[in-house]
């Protein structure tokens, strides 16, 4: 009454590596990608020559003021459900002390390319391998988007496309079912393949057989292809993806104000240099020789990671001065801290004296 299950299941596979053809400069390319970014060829620009930083007159930010300091305080108490704002109203501030962090931040603006074999089913597409030799992958010309904005685009590759027959359903269009393994009908789920119900009445859901037609494939044992969608043929071609990004890398030079360095990523500074160009030079006389032994180093590393597998399209290097207020506070008789810091003015104060547990019922 059933036909022998198939010997094995059918669903996507890999395409056999001779099902494509060999293209000069992709010889490393595979289907589904995986073969890593392609290294762009050298450079037709000339590395800047290097210049003096200016130096500003005035690199320091006073202190804010006891005002704007109580200010923020009670803004910062205000956004915690379990602080009271005692410390805030009756709290004395003794001392105010200004610590001014440099922070220094490179970014690389660049661009990376990658090949992978693609395909889809043929519909009378152009074909157009063997007409005349494929560009190479970076002379395809591609679109950039504004400097330091990521994108991606893929951009099938001229001349690769060709006609196959379809690897998973050897040029069918069908493929054996697998809810039923290509028999066609499945035990009846009713009366579980028995033919009768528990009365001993005869099964009407499949009038006694023990089996019914199975309705993935409507009992033909087979379904259309998807991976040719019926076509029997795919094109196969090329794509090139196109990957722009920036890679970022941040200096904080130390101080000596006890504020944790990850409580300044979210805050911003005074802007205090700024240059951007194809390939930036290290930054030359800034009074912190931390921040210039920094640009160094980060200049010269980036320029190494990155220039094996990407073309550099701009660099970017600021400094910012960030304000940091550490205040002295007397509450109750005892001596507590909190700060101030960045142009948003965020508290930091980890050791606030007046909090408590708060549950709801």
């Amino acid at each position: 009454m059933a036909a022998p299950p198939a010997a094995s299941s059918y669903g996507p596979s890999a395409p056999p590596a001779n099902m494509f053809d060999t293209v000069p400069g992709y010889e490393g390319t595979v289907a589904g990608g995986g073969g890593g970014y392609l290294p762009p060829p050298m450079p037709t620009v000339p590395m800047p020559v290097p210049e003096q930083a200016p130096s500003p007159p005035d690199w320091h930010i006073p202190s804010i003021s006891e005002e704007r300091a109580r200010e923020a305080f009670a803004t910062y108490v205000s956004s915690k459900c379990c602080y009271s704002s005692g410390p805030v109203k009756d709290g004395v501030i003794t001392n105010m002390e200004s610590f001014n962090t440099y922070r220094y931040r490179l970014e690389t603006f660049m661009e990376s390319r990658s090949t992978e074999w693609s395909q889809e089913p043929f519909a009378g597409q152009p074909v157009d391998a063997g007409v005349q030799p494929a560009p190479g992958p970076w002379q395809i010309a591609a679109q950039a988007p504004a400097f330091f904005q990521d994108h991606k685009q893929t951009i099938r590759v001229p001349y690769t496309s060709s006609v196959k027959n379809c690897h998973l359903c050897l040029g069918m269009g069908r493929n054996p079912c697998n809810a039923c393994t290509g028999a066609g009908n499945k035990v009846c789920w009713v009366c579980n393949g028995s033919g009768f119900r528990q009365s001993n009445d005869r099964c009407t859901h499949c009038n006694g057989r023990g089996r019914e037609n199975c309705s993935s494939c409507s009992g033909n044992g087979s379904c259309q292809c998807d991976t040719c969608h019926g076509k029997r043929q795919l094109i196969v071609f090329i794509n090139l993806n196109v990957k722009w990004s920036t890679e970022k890398d941040d200096f904080v030079a130390q101080d000596l104000s006890g504020l944790r360095v990850e409580n300044l990523e979210k805050v911003s500074g005074k802007e205090l240099f700024k240059d951007a160009q194809y390939m930036v030079y290290p930054v030359m006389g800034f009074p912190d020789f931390s921040v210039a032994q920094a640009s160094e180093r980060l200049v010269r590393d980036h320029q190494v990671k990155y220039a094996q597998t990407s073309r550099i399209l701009q660099q970017r290097q600021t400094i910012e001065l960030i304000p940091i207020t550490k205040v002295s506070y007397m509450w109750k008789g005892k001596s507590h801290v909190y700060y101030v810091y960045g142009n948003e003015f965020q508290v930091n104060a980890d050791d606030y004296p007046a909090t408590c547990c708060c549950s709801v019922m």
